[in-house]
């Protein structure tokens, strides 16, 4: 059978990330690929990241798949649509099946379905798309209905949502994301051109075990399952002995989640001598002094702290399960270990006001983590947010031209409001860093800016309906 594996982001598109040019390589349809291919199944894997759309059709026309499988999420929503409606449009292609999966498609069946997909899997891809190559290699015409983890159409034109496929209980047995099927020295490339090193990312675990109401959990639910320590080991000295990475990313929700299994990984990399420098996410709550003597100990030089924001009243109305003056408590001690400390924000959550805002301000400025990012909230369908907001959205927007990314919900100010909070929050905390260090030249800079976002952010609040 025929296969072609895509994921529908081109760099060359996105301005932003060409500013920050942090690009990390598509480890979902890697291990889909992989694990195909340990079935008997070769395939090919197009990876759009360093390509183009129209180098994507000329694969396609030459190529000629029996089936397409594209990842789908929100930054690459409207490329895969757009990809689906050149398959279509192709009479060289009427005979290509197309496969989505991805967090994106669970909560928009029936739209990508009404728009040229053939299945979708939901969930994880692995086992479903395996079944599906199986049931498309035997007959164009498969009988779908006793495939778990997907939807489909039938005859009818009737949308069909199967029974749900187990999560995998042992993710030890999936083989290593099949890297050797693209050219991972264009990222390292990028990131050793703009940052000076390169970074390769490894996955450890699948879910999160807890209940923020913003984040999605569309493909692996609300679990926790870890592969082994020993396993993870053997990855890392895989892609030392194959590739030449600076660092490591490990793209895990919540790495520390389980203190008894960072001390068997940090023993095993200890036992094998093996060298990583790495860098991870976690919680507060999830770090104590001996976790983080773990994480230093074994190569961690940052940790990324879930905070975002410095009003309890916030994080508490997020579901974050967290206190603030622990994660304050937890950059900083972090840093004392010698480990950089980075955080996330994010303004313009429901109810939140300016004195909430304030609140974060004073937070950045107490904790100085090294780095840190702020956005502005919006809600993703499927989660608890989405829900509870649903009924203030200011429009509605056309699906097929528009993501999740393009909602907006009445606030408690207007948007444009938070636009220039974001500049306020930047420069009141830049201004407070510039002034610790004694930067005497840089504060009039960040002061001015910090007012007239002040300004900005009492007009809107004064002059536009939230």
């Amino acid at each position: 059978m025929n296969i072609l594996l895509t994921h529908g982001y081109f760099l060359q598109e996105d301005e932003k990330e060409q500013l920050i040019m942090k690009p990390y390589a598509p480890l979902g349809i890697l291990y889909v690929s992989a694990f195909l291919e340990q079935n008997g199944f070769d395939n090919e894997v197009f990876d759009s990241t360093f390509s183009s759309f129209p180098a994507l059709q000329k694969r396609l026309l030459e190529k000629r798949p029996d089936l397409v499988g594209i990842y789908v999420n929100l930054m690459t929503k409207l490329n895969v649509l757009r990809t689906m409606r050149f398959i279509r449009e192709t009479p060289e292609l009427k005979h290509t099946r197309i496969l989505l999966g991805g967090p994106e498609v669970r909560n928009h069946a029936e739209k990508f379905l009404s728009h040229g997909a053939d299945v979708l899997v939901l969930g994880e891809g692995e086992e479903s798309t395996l079944e599906l190559v199986q049931a498309f290699s035997n007959t164009r015409t498969p009988d779908l209905s006793r495939i778990p983890g997907i939807a489909w159409r039938n005859a009818g034109g009737e949308t069909i949502v199967n029974e749900a496929r187990p999560l995998l209980k042992e993710i030890d047995h999936l083989p290593f994301p099949n890297r050797k099927k693209i050219d991972l020295q264009n990222y390292f490339d990028a990131w050793k051109t703009r940052h000076g090193h390169s970074t390769i990312s490894v996955s450890t675990m699948r879910g999160c075990p807890y209940t923020c109401k913003w984040c999605s959990r569309a493909v692996y639910g609300l679990s926790y399952r870890r592969r082994s320590p020993k396993l993870v080991a053997d990855e890392l000295e895989w892609i030392k002995k194959n590739y030449s990475a600076d660092l490591v990313w490990f793209v895990d929700d919540v790495f520390t989640v389980s203190h008894k299994w960072l001390r068997e990984f940090v023993a095993e990399l200890e036992t094998r001598q093996l060298k990583i420098n790495y860098e991870i996410i976690t919680r507060a709550d999830r770090l104590n002094e001996e976790a983080l003597d773990l994480l230093a100990k074994s190569g961690c030089f940052r940790v990324w702290i879930g905070a975002e924001s410095g009003s309890q009243r916030v994080i508490d109305a997020m579901d974050r399960r967290v206190d603030v003056n622990q994660v304050r408590e937890m950059i900083r001690l972090a840093q004392r270990k010698g480990i950089q400390a980075g955080t996330f924000i994010m303004l313009g959550y429901p109810g939140e006001t300016q004195e909430d805002i304030k609140e974060t301000i004073h937070h950045l400025l107490v904790s100085d983590p090294d780095l840190y990012t702020i956005t502005v909230a919006y809600p993703i369908k499927g989660t608890a947010l989405y829900e509870e907001v649903e009924e203030r959205f200011i429009a509605q927007l056309p699906w097929e031209n528009s993501t999740d990314r393009d909602i907006d919900f009445k606030r408690s100010y207007s948007r444009r409001y938070y636009d220039f909070a974001l500049r306020w929050v930047y420069n009141e905390v830049a201004y407070g860093k510039s002034r610790k260090k004694g930067e005497l030249l840089k504060l009039p800079l960040h002061k001015l800016k910090s007012l007239a976002a002040r300004g900005g952010m009492w007009w809107n609040r004064t002059f536009s309906a939230p």
